[in-house]
């Protein structure tokens, strides 16, 4: 289903445009998946400028689509959208992101892993811990936990000083029982 958008850059085809992303995220977010797609392309490079704040969806969409396009996000098919009124899109401006963009996030990338795949470095410096705690022969320490336990009465006449005594009756190894804070609660 294609879209027509009439003189974008004017003031009219501003608001209309603003009215139309009022429910959507992308152009033809409901066809697409919610995803941009290359038709969100073609209106973001139409504009001549970022819309005006006035413009509230209009903006949220513009912004949001120049950040995709710096990280190269894009990977939904369009349906075709068509833009009247306004200066030609060249094709080439459609289909690639600007280049020094994309080159400076190449950096950026090589310093995070986000798989979580350990390189040979850290698969060593695991088995030298590992080797170390085998070596030592002291049973591992568990690290500490806070645990706050709260306990209700079935009704007002429940004795909770025998509650609290039951409570603390459980014993396991490691356990350490704090402090008791009664608070009278009021049900109506």
């Amino acid at each position: 289903m294609a879209v027509t958008f009439f003189d974008i850059n004017s003031e009219s085809g501003l608001k209309y445009f603003d009215e139309y992303l009022l429910t959507r995220s992308y152009i033809t977010g409901y066809i697409t998946g919610y995803q941009a797609s290359k038709d969100d392309i073609t209106v973001q490079v139409t504009l001549s400028k970022p819309p005006p704040s006035e413009f509230i969806n209009a903006s949220r969409w513009y912004n949001h689509i120049e950040a995709l396009l710096r990280i190269s996000g894009f990977s939904g098919e369009g349906c075709g959208v068509t833009i009247e009124g306004s200066a030609p899109v060249i094709e080439e401006a459609i289909a690639t992101p600007p280049a020094s963009a994309a080159e400076d996030d190449d950096d950026d990338d090589d310093d995070v892993d986000l798989f979580g795949e350990e390189t040979e470095e850290e698969k060593k410096a695991a088995e030298e811990r590992a080797a170390a705690v085998k070596a030592s022969g002291k049973k591992k320490e568990s690290g500490k936990s806070s645990v706050l336990l709260d306990v209700k009465p079935l009704d007002d006449e429940t004795d909770m000083q025998k509650l609290e005594e039951a409570v603390r009756s459980i014993q396991m190894e490691g356990l350490l029982w704090g402090a008791c804070m009664f608070v009278f609660l009021v049900l109506k």
